[in-house]
């Protein structure tokens, strides 16, 4: 079992100021709850894309060495990362975005 933080208080502070009904916070509860329950249930982004521009930035920017991706609805995408703390795995919510952002990452 994975505790599901959020990198900063701002994206934190981004995910609270959406409305209740909205179908992506509605979709992101639903993934923390995924992710906490097999944080593993995200892709992997393998070792070869790492070099690419955007993937780069985003793991140099949040000082993580991985990072998963889990699909959201409306081809919206979570990304996350693993860590472990001495006593249990935390997952470290990185962003969320639609897909044309997330596929500026792999350029």
């Amino acid at each position: 079992m994975a505790r599901v933080i959020f990198t900063d208080l701002e994206l934190k502070n981004a995910f609270k100021s959406l409305s209740d009904e909205d179908p992506i916070k509605k979709a992101l509860k639903r993934a923390f709850e995924d992710i906490e329950n097999n944080f593993r249930i995200g892709r992997p982004v393998t070792k070869d894309v790492h070099n690419k521009k955007g993937i780069k930035m985003v793991l140099e920017k949040y000082g993580v060495n991985n990072l998963r991706i889990y699909n959201l609805p409306s081809a919206w995408r979570l990304i996350y990362s693993v860590s472990r703390d001495q006593i249990q795995v935390i997952a470290i919510i990185l962003d969320w975005m639609p897909h044309k952002e997330y596929e500026k990452l792999f350029k």
